[in-house]
């Protein structure tokens, strides 16, 4: 058993339904679609190993590190809140892929440290029960198992990967986030046609790097 994560932190959401909402990020290491690794861009099974710009290899990121327990990491998700304890906090789960590692006895924990459960996914592994919210971002190139859930999170365009192959699935959110393109190309003029055009989209905005916070 054991979890291996990158980094734990403190910020807000920066994307989605739940944009503007403070959390703690548990970000896991470790991915089905890329080693995460440079040198194996073109070797990757889904096609955002073309694009990925996160950091999810290795345990050397603010409050990263090995939990052999679910209760350990737990507590150190806990540690991270650092605003009043009101309401029901929120942790996200994202990785990487988190559900190559989160399970049924870390929910279950989590829950018992008080906090409502958000995962990030990219909806090629099915999902332990007890989750909270569910966000899932196909990719190209992958087999999509989950197919419902709280928000679709759909990075635009994806040949291969397309809006209309996924709008009739039974999610409570749709956004199209335009992809931050390595060759420098903006794809959010295309992106914000594209919702216009279909009202079942919403624009998604990574505020976030808008506001150049974690």
């Amino acid at each position: 058993m054991g979890y291996a994560v990158k980094e734990i932190f403190y910020t807000l959401q920066g994307e989605g339904a739940n944009a503007g909402r403070p959390a703690v990020f548990c970000r896991f290491t470790g991915c089905n679609l890329w080693s995460g690794r440079p040198q194996d861009r073109d070797r990757g099974p889904g096609a955002c190993s073309r694009w990925c710009d996160t950091d999810f290899v290795g345990t050397n990121g603010p409050g990263g590190g090995r939990f052999e327990h679910p209760e350990a990491l737990a507590l150190a998700v806990r540690d991270a809140w650092v605003a009043p304890w009101q309401g029901r906090p929120l942790v996200v789960c994202t990785g990487g892929e988190p559900l190559l590692q989160l399970d049924e006895a870390l929910i279950a924990a989590l829950h018992r440290a008080g906090f409502e459960i958000a995962v990030e996914t990219n909806g090629t592994i099915l999902a332990p029960p007890g989750i909270d919210w569910l966000c899932v971002s196909p990719k190209a190139n992958s087999e999509l198992l989950l197919r419902s859930g709280d928000e679709l999170k759909l990075i635009f365009p994806q040949p291969g990967a397309e809006p209309e192959r996924f709008e009739g699935l039974d999610f409570r959110h749709f956004f199209l986030q335009p992809l931050a393109d390595p060759s420098g190309v903006d794809h959010t003029p295309a992106a914000l046609r594209y919702c216009l055009e279909h009202p079942r989209w919403r624009l998604g905005l990574q505020t976030h790097k808008i506001l150049a916070i974690p």
